[in-house]
C-alpha cells in the first residue's frame, strides 16, 4: 500500500510510507519485555523532505543546465559545484538524521537524544573522506570506525551513554579476509563475511551507566543463519514479483533482534529521562535520497 500511494503521489507520499515502517518495527522490537516507540510523523517528515528534494534538485538542475550549454568551462564549474555540495551535504545529512530519530524514539517515556556537534560530524567526514581517497581505499576501515564513533559515542538514552570500542585494525583485517575468502570460494563465504561485520558492528557497543557500571551488545547470528535469511528473501521477492519486500524486512529485522542480547549489568530501573525534544526531518529523508547507509 505504501509503496502504491507514493507511486500515485508521486512520491509525495514518501515521508508517511517511511514513518509507519519505522512505527512498526519500533512497537515489535522490546527491551526487558517494553517496545520502543518511534513518535516520529510523515507530517515531521514531509517538511523536511521538501527541503531535501529542494537541495538536491538545484545541485542536478545546474548539472543539467551546464550540460545542455555545451561550454566545457561551464560543466567542470557544475560537477565542481556537485560533488563539493554532495560532499558538502552527507555530514549534515548523518548529522541531522542521528539528532532526529534519536530524539523521537522512546522508551517507557524515556528519550534518547544525540549530543555530538556539527563542527565534529564535518571533521570526522571530511578528513576520513580524504585520507581513503589518498590511500586509494585502504584508510575506509577507520573511516568507518571513526564515523560510527562519532555517531554511537554521542548518543544518550536517558542517563545512559553509549560507547563504540571497535578498532579500524580489526575491520581491515575482517574486509580482507572477506573479499580474498569470498573469491577463493566462488561467493560461498560472503554470508559469513555478513555475519562477522555483523558482529563487529553490533558487539562493540558498550552502554556506560551513571554509577559506572556498563553492558556490552553482543550478537549470535551466525553465517548459516545469514545463508538461510539471504536464500529466502531472495525466493521471497522474486516469487511475489517484489510485493514481499516489507516481509524481508521484518525477517531481517527478526533475525538480528532475536539473536543480540545484552550481557553485563543493566540496571532499567535506574534510567532516567535527560534529553531535550527535537523534531527537525529536514535531513532525515536526505540520508535516503543520497543512499547514505547508517546504523
Amino acid at each position: 500500500m505504501n509503496i502504491l500511494l507514493t507511486v500515485l503521489t508521486l512520491g509525495l507520499y514518501y515521508p508517511w510510507a517511511k514513518a509507519k515502517p519505522l512505527q512498526y518495527l519500533y512497537r515489535k522490537t522490546e527491551l526487558a519485555g517494553t517496545p520502543f516507540i518511534f513518535h516520529g510523523t510523515g507530517k515531521e517528515m514531509f517538511i523536511g523532505f521538501i527541503k531535501g528534494v529542494v537541495i538536491l534538485a538545484s545541485l542536478y538542475a545546474f548539472m543539467i543546465y551546464a550540460v545542455v550549454t555545451e561550454n566545457i568551462g561551464m560543466m567542470l564549474l557544475a560537477y565542481a559545484v556537485f560533488l563539493l555540495g554532495f560532499l558538502a551535504l552527507v555530514p549534515l545529512a548523518l548529522h541531522g538524521m542521528m539528532r532526529y530519530r534519536t530524539s523521537r524514539t522512546s522508551w517507557r517515556g524515556i528519550h534518547m537524544g544525540y549530543r555530538g556537534t556539527l563542527s565534529d560530524m564535518y571533521s570526522t567526514y571530511l578528513i576520513g573522506f580524504f585520507l581513503t581517497i589518498l590511500t586509494l581505499g585502504i584508510y575506509s576501515s577507520w573511516f568507518i570506525v571513526k564515523l560510527r564513533k562519532q555517531m554511537i559515542d554521542n548518543v544518550r538514552f536517558g542517563n545512559v551513554r553509549l560507547r563504540y570500542v571497535g578498532d579500524g585494525a580489526d575491520l581491515f583485517l575482517i574486509n580482507i579476509k572477506g573479499y580474498l575468502f569470498s573469491i577463493f570460494t566462488l561467493g560461498v563465504y560472503f554470508f559469513w563475511y555478513t555475519k562477522n561485520l555483523l558482529h563487529f558492528y553490533v558487539n562493540n557497543i558498550v552502554v556506560l551507566q551513571e554509577d559506572g557500571t556498563y553492558s556490552r551488545l553482543q550478537c549470535h547470528v551466525s553465517g548459516w543463519d545469514v545463508l538461510k535469511l539471504t536464500v529466502g528473501n531472495l525466493l521471497i521477492v522474486v516469487f511475489t514479483l517484489g510485493l514481499g519486500v516489507p516481509f524481508t524486512t521484518t525477517r531481517t529485522m527478526a533475525l538480528i533482534m532475536n539473536n543480540t542480547v545484552m550481557s553485563g549489568h543493566f540496571d532499567a530501573d535506574a534510567l532516567v529521562q535527560t534529553e531535550a525534544a527535537y523534531d527537525s526531518a529536514t535531513y532525515e529523508s536526505m540520508t535516503d535520497m543520497m543512499d547514505i547507509g547508517v546504523i
